[in-house]
């Protein structure tokens, strides 16, 4: 691993994206080699952040980013909200890493048995009604749920839509001014990803 803080090569997207890959598996395999603190490193990070990679995604205690990548500090910019929705406050913070940290990878991650994801297929059946708050948070995932067969079973209906709230998300994010550009620059690459709560895998979708 590349040591955390000081002077730090800029990555492409896809060698961020074979970083990830690569941290995942020393997860999966219990070799990660996640830093300790280090005063140096937190030093040279108050400085300046060249994050290779941000990722956006769900609030779910069980899907930590960093531990699930074994990605040191400064190394990820995370954007983290229930469902991995896409508001403006989450734009503001994807347009923040593209046009400052101009970071080469954007990754939206979700996860299996998302209860936000659960929630808004719920409110798609008729089936519960939420508070307003979260109501209205649901309001950002159920547009990409439209193609869910409702045939399915529950627990294939939740994978499904996992993935398409996923989809929905990078279709989002890709609609905006910055992103459009820097597609067109070849700067940027914005993969989906889902995280398997059972075995601690990412699978990154096609």
């Amino acid at each position: 691993m590349t040591p955390s803080g000081g002077k730090r090569r800029q990555y492409t997207a896809d060698e961020a994206l074979a970083r990830l890959s690569a941290g995942n598996a020393r997860f999966l395999a219990g070799k990660a080699r996640f830093p300790t603190v280090r005063k140096e490193v937190l030093a040279a990070l108050a400085r300046q952040q060249r994050p290779y990679a941000t990722i956006i995604g769900c609030s779910d205690s069980r899907v930590p980013p960093e531990l699930v990548f074994d990605a040191g500090f400064g190394e990820l910019f995370i954007i983290r909200v229930a469902g991995n929705v896409i508001s403006l406050e989450v734009l503001g913070s994807v347009q923040y890493a593209a046009l400052h940290l101009r970071t080469p990878l954007f990754v939206v991650l979700g996860h299996q048995g998302c209860g936000a994801v659960q929630a808004a297929l719920a409110t798609k059946r008729s089936v519960k009604r939420e508070a307003s708050r979260i109501a209205r948070l649901l309001e950002n995932i159920l547009p990409g749920l439209a193609s869910v067969d409702g045939s399915l079973s529950d627990l294939a209906a939740l994978d499904a839509a996992v993935e398409a709230n996923v989809r929905w998300s990078m279709h989002q994010i890709l609609e905006t001014p910055e992103a459009k550009a820097r597609k067109a620059e070849g700067a940027l690459k914005l993969v989906g990803a889902i995280y398997e709560l059972k075995t601690g895998k990412v699978r990154f979708l096609e």
